[in-house]
């Protein structure tokens, strides 16, 4: 097996992992939306001001928000440590 065989199947195996841990993370988010929010917040629920459930795509927005929103948190925090 060569060098260049080994990295890709890192690569390969990298992206795979990603993919499995994105789809865990959006289904976790769509779980534990359903399972709390109806009951943290009836009356806004039951008014229509905050969905009770939601969708894939929008499971896979607030997935992004909370990545980037750590990813600055996290930069933020680097910075801090480095002065």
């Amino acid at each position: 097996m060569s060098k260049h065989a080994g990295i890709f199947g890192m690569i390969v195996g990298g992206i795979t992992m990603a993919c499995i841990a994105f789809i865990v993370v959006l289904f976790l988010i769509k779980i534990l939306w359903t399972w709390t929010v109806p009951d943290l917040f009836p009356v806004a629920v039951e008014r229509g001001f905050i969905a009770g459930s939601i969708s894939w795509l929008t499971a896979a927005k607030i997935a992004i928000f909370v990545a980037v929103l750590s990813g600055i948190g996290s930069g933020a925090h680097v910075r801090r440590q480095s002065n």
